[in-house]
């Protein structure tokens, strides 16, 4: 399927730009949280949207930056490393979810990759009842700081094992968490994943951990409200 391009009002008038792809019959929801310097077409991070589709989940790609902001970025290096800021464009894309249509009823997860995944555990830690599960691809975790005591969305973390500052970093990071929380590395994976077969791991293991984690469990006949 192609995912439909979107336009997300966030607050002080700015708007950001998206990729809502929404499978027939979708458990769940992830929303994209992009690293430093990259998009919404980050390549990457698109063909692990394709393979989440494929296993049944919706997913939306959207940058946290608006375009002016964004080519300011390019100059400066200094907003893709402002995780107030971009947590709270994640938590505002989350918010805008709940109340299209297509979206509003489904369970979600933050898919954050590099930097993104800072803002990707601090989002989830202010709004923990709508985030059910997180997936970090070559993150950076320990940029969430002393928020990450406070996630409680069951987290992944993924890391190349030749990535080795990366690794000792979400390593760091998973000892400060007390959600269910979980280390794999991909062997010989440096920290894009280039290398053959490393991308295509990180997608199964991220679609893996949302289908386990993101469907909400039937209510037993009977149950009251």
């Amino acid at each position: 399927m192609i995912p439909e391009a979107v336009h997300i009002p966030v607050a002080a008038g700015a708007v950001l730009e998206g990729d809502l792809g929404v499978v027939e019959g979708a458990m769940g929801l992830v929303l994209f949280a992009h690293g430093s310097g990259s998009s919404r077409h980050s390549p990457r991070n698109r063909a692990v949207a394709a393979e989440l589709r494929r296993r049944g989940l919706a997913t939306l790609l959207a940058d946290l930056l608006t375009v002016d902001e964004d080519r300011a970025d390019s100059a400066t290096g200094q907003l893709r490393f402002d995780m107030g800021l971009l947590a709270q464009r994640l938590s505002a894309i989350t918010a805008w979810a709940t109340l299209q249509p297509a979206t509003e009823s489904l369970p979600m997860g933050y898919f954050g990759a590099s930097t993104g995944a800072g803002a990707a555990l601090i989002a989830a830690a202010e709004g923990s009842r709508d985030v059910r599960a997180v997936v970090s691809r070559g993150g950076r975790p320990d940029l969430a700081g002393d928020e990450l005591a406070l996630v409680q969305a069951p987290t992944l973390l993924v890391v190349g094992g030749a990535d080795p500052v990366v690794l000792d970093l979400n390593r760091a990071a998973q000892r400060r968490m007390r959600a269910e929380t979980e280390l794999a590395i991909v062997p010989g994976a440096t920290h894009l994943f280039e290398e053959p077969g490393a991308l295509e791991q990180v997608a199964a293991l991220a679609g893996d951990w949302f289908v386990h984690h993101l469907p909400v469990a039937p209510r037993p006949q009977g149950s009251g409200r």
